[in-house]
């Protein structure tokens, strides 16, 4: 279904216009209906959905404002703690592990905003993928291609939002799992700047490089969660004309036609020529694997070595890896990493927003899970992130959005500003969508 903005939603309950139970109880619907079709849902929480749209009512009946999200439906990743259930991070290891005595602060704020929890969302086991391609939880499919994969590792959020089944979800993006999915599903997802939003309570897959941050329909929608997760505004300084240059070389390697078009028209609409070099992109896609095979391998260690073949055989061996690097490799990483951002930090000088494609490709085949990369074919479950990881290791502030089409399937443009500046990025993304260059792509109902 298409859903009223986060705006509108939350006016109408304040109002009495509508009741946020009855907001929840169409997206329950929705999700018992459709679901099977796309397999976002991990979980339904619907009696605990019900009980916080009655307490939502309740609040907006006796005259005090429920919030900026009051009625507003929404589903979680499954590695966000939830109180009182097990966080199953998307991996059977972990179904019988103790209930979360505490919801994680990113779904507390949602809360209490006014916000409805309706249910956990599909993910590649442990965040580690691009395709979620779960062998335990199943594969999430695409809303606008059933046959092709949503992109990962959150993609049952992503799917979820795109699908119509909620208006909001929270995702967590290391390497590009907020990003990818949401360009091959055709919405708005943000990977916030390094610290902009609390990732306490989320499980981690490498935490120097884990972030949080949700899946929307529109520009504003998201702007407007941001708020919320980040308990602050975007940043109101701002200009009218921000400096706007593409990211080429490395972020255009690869990349289809179609990706290379939607890429043009963007920057054609912005009057953009200037290409901004960023040599190290390659060089910074290789030092985030590293970290994340370090750092995950060495959260799963112990577990490892108990319980190997519990695991999803693709992950297991990417962690098994990660316990094997050896220790000066991470350090030439991890040292790689100050003199990256450093060279990413000197283009703030003459540019204030980057943009590059989101993927390489549109959304790939279930059954043939794999994209062209230098003229061979390459695995999609962990090549996706081919342009969004060099900007993860950067830390900075990145939103996918999708560039508006009729036909084809859904593509999805990065762009990128240095922290702080989000609000003049989320201006110039509401600016580009006003303008019809930018909207989330509605499914084909024919």
């Amino acid at each position: 279904m298409n859903w009223p903005s986060f705006a509108e939603i939350a006016e109408s309950v304040r109002c009495g216009r509508v009741t946020a139970l009855s907001l929840t109880e169409r997206a329950l619907t929705e999700i018992r209906q459709h679901d099977h079709a796309t397999a976002s849902f991990t979980r339904v929480l619907a009696d605990q959905a019900r009980a916080a749209a009655a307490a939502v009512d309740a609040q907006a009946a006796a005259g005090r404002d429920p919030g900026p999200l009051a009625g507003v439906p929404f589903g979680v990743k499954d590695l966000f703690d939830l109180a009182g259930l097990p966080t199953t991070a998307g991996a059977r290891t972990r179904l019988t592990t103790a209930p979360a005595k505490r919801d994680a602060v990113a779904v507390q704020r949602l809360k209490a905003a006014g916000a409805v929890l309706v249910g956990t969302l599909n993910m590649d086991e442990f965040a580690y993928g691009f395709a979620t391609v779960n062998a335990h939880f199943g594969t999430t499919r695409n809303p606008h291609d059933r046959q092709r994969l949503a992109g990962g590792s959150s993609g049952g959020s992503a799917a979820a939002v795109a699908a119509g089944l909620v208006p909001l979800s929270l995702g967590s993006d290391t390497n590009g799992s907020i990003r990818v999915p949401a360009a091959l599903c055709g919405i708005w997802g943000l990977r916030p700047a390094d610290g902009a939003i609390s990732t306490e309570g989320v499980f981690p897959l490498a935490e120097s490089l884990d972030t949080a941050g949700p899946f929307a329909r529109s520009a504003a929608d998201l702007e407007r969660a941001f708020a919320v997760l980040a308990e602050r505004p975007a940043d109101p300084v701002a200009t009218s004309q921000p400096r706007v240059k593409r990211l080429g070389g490395w972020f255009v390697r690869n990349a289809t036609t179609e990706v290379l078009a939607a890429l043009d028209l963007v920057a054609a609409h912005l009057g953009v020529i200037d290409i901004a070099p960023l040599e190290s992109a390659e060089a910074a896609r290789s030092a985030s694997f590293l970290i994340t095979a370090a750092e995950a391998g060495a959260q799963h260690a112990a577990s490892l070595s108990r319980s190997a073949l519990d695991y999803d055989p693709a992950v297991r061996d990417r962690l098994l890896a990660g316990t094997r690097l050896p220790a000066a490799i991470l350090l030439r990483a991890q040292h790689f990493r100050g003199l990256y951002r450093a060279e990413v930090a000197s283009l703030w000088r003459t540019a204030d927003i980057l943009i590059a494609p989101a993927t390489p490709v549109v959304a790939p085949l279930i059954e043939a899970p794999s994209l062209m990369l230098d003229g061979k074919p390459a695995p999609a479950r962990a090549n996706l992130g081919l342009y969004t990881q060099p900007l993860s290791l950067a830390g900075m502030t990145v939103v996918a959005a999708p560039v508006a089409a009729r036909t084809g399937l859904p593509v999805g443009l990065q762009f990128a500003a240095a922290p702080g500046r989000e609000a003049m990025l989320f201006s110039l993304l509401r600016r580009l969508e006003q303008g019809g260059v930018l909207a989330t792509r509605e499914l084909d109902q024919s």
